[in-house]
């Protein structure tokens, strides 16, 4: 399974803490970062050096294009 990294940011957009999720896919990975986000004003999740996805404190998924 592919691995991506969840970013946890405070309200000044600096990383607060991370964590590692393994999902199937990007879809997939989305969906596991949605439920986990909401330790942060937002979150990012990355797959290496790809952003995947941003997320506010609403579980919104934002384009990632990164």
């Amino acid at each position: 399974m592919p691995a991506y990294r969840l970013y946890h940011l405070d309200g000044s957009g600096r990383v607060n803490s991370a964590e590692w999720l393994e999902a199937a896919d990007d879809a997939a990975a989305t969906d596991q970062a949605n439920r986990q986000a909401f330790k942060a004003v937002s979150a990012e999740l990355w797959q290496g050096k790809r952003r995947v996805a941003c997320l506010n404190q609403d579980g919104v998924t934002l384009d990632g294009a990164g």
